[in-house]
């Protein structure tokens, strides 16, 4: 088999298909890691919140934490679950947009994304001596995670079709 008609044989689909449980396994890796920082940042920003003053050592040791958190774990690790996840939808197969799972799951995904870029907004506030925010507000957002987690891990895992699942 000549060289040209070789690479016309490798798709980006049959590329895909070859490695898909690695790439599956990174994706799931990916999302542990983004996973553990939006359920401990919010945690952060309570205590933070609550207990440091503006100013003092603690909070420069708090701004610290939450600026490693977000930018060399949260950051990195929702990137790899964006781009493992997309690189699962277009491997041929997987998906069938026609069925509700996918619907649910990317809407939550685009959500976690959101509160992920919420957190980020929040850190800036902290950093500048501007939060307003009483830790209450940040222990009822803790929870937005953990529910958006449910409907992704349904919608991946059942793949449900319909509302009555």
């Amino acid at each position: 088999m000549r060289m040209a008609e070789r690479f016309e044989e490798m798709t980006m689909g049959t590329f895909l298909a070859d490695y898909y449980l690695w790439t599956k396994s990174l994706h799931v890796i990916s999302v542990l890691a983004w996973m553990a920082g939006l359920f401990y940042l919010p945690r952060l920003f309570v205590y933070h919140a609550e207990v440091v003053k503006t100013g003092t050592e603690t909070d420069s040791l708090f701004q610290t934490m939450e600026r490693r958190l977000l930018r060399a774990i949260m950051n990195p690790a929702a990137i790899a679950t964006w781009i493992f996840g997309l690189a699962l939808v277009f491997t041929p197969g997987i998906v069938d947009w026609s069925m509700l799972w996918p619907w649910t799951k990317a809407g939550s995904v685009i959500a976690m994304t959101g509160f992920h870029m919420w957190l980020a907004a929040r850190r800036k506030d902290f950093a500048a001596g501007t939060n307003t925010r009483a830790g209450r507000t940040y222990r009822m957002m803790n929870e937005l995670p953990t529910l958006l987690m449910l409907v992704i891990v349904f919608s991946a895992v059942a793949k449900w079709n319909y509302w009555g699942f």
